[in-house]
């Protein structure tokens, strides 16, 4: 596995990690409708959520929810809108950015709620 990879497996399970110990129960992780892949989808009492976690080193200059772009976030709306039909979800549906950055000992967890909206 690569550096990049393994960086973004261990932002993954942190971010995972952090939902369950905050109220939320994993639904999937990493799941694909087409060539999308939704990084978390987890619940609360009263939403689904759709997450997109970015993960990077505490030395990266850039804030890692910024590379959460307009097109990406079609993306992950259009796939969460096929999740939603397929599942049969009745609660409201939110998209939320978690970033991590780590320096391999300490992590820091952004839990960005409502990051971005489906009427885009």
């Amino acid at each position: 596995m690569s550096r990049s990879a393994s960086l973004g497996k261990l932002g993954e399970d942190l971010a995972a990690s952090w939902l369950q110990q905050n109220g939320y129960i994993i639904r999937h992780r990493n799941w694909k409708s087409g060539r999308t892949e939704i990084d978390i989808i987890a619940e609360n009492e009263r939403y689904i959520v759709f997450a997109e976690v970015k993960t990077r080193s505490a030395d990266f200059l850039v804030d890692p929810a910024a590379a959460v772009n307009v097109p990406k976030q079609r993306t992950i709306i259009f796939a969460a809108s096929v999740y939603l039909k397929n599942h049969n979800i009745g609660k409201e549906a939110r998209f939320d950015i978690i970033s991590v950055l780590t320096d391999g000992e300490e992590h820091v967890i952004d839990h960005i709620e409502n990051a971005f909206y489906p009427t885009m």
